[in-house]
């Protein structure tokens, strides 16, 4: 695997944050706060500079408001995961 920040899958897991922060009217400076980091932090994992680990994903989700898992799974499908494959 290639590193992970560069891929697809992570860009789209990216964009889900971005497209669901914007739709809850929320500024970065508001999901930092939340979860109890600087804005800088929500800004560099937005621009791609920082890696996104599934625990900070899910601090994210509940301070947005989305449903992480539903994201997830529709970003398995988009990337042809399916439960039991393992390529």
């Amino acid at each position: 695997m290639s590193n992970s920040i560069h891929t697809p899958e992570h860009k789209e897991l990216i964009g889900v944050i971005i497209r669901h922060r914007h739709a809850a009217g929320l500024t970065q400076e508001h999901v930092s706060k939340a979860i109890g980091q600087h804005q800088s932090y929500v800004a560099k994992l937005e621009t791609g500079q920082r890696r996104l680990d599934i625990v900070e994903y899910l601090a994210i989700a509940r301070a947005i408001g989305f449903d992480p898992a539903a994201e997830l799974q529709t970003i398995a499908f988009r990337f042809g995961y399916s439960p039991g494959s393992h390529s």
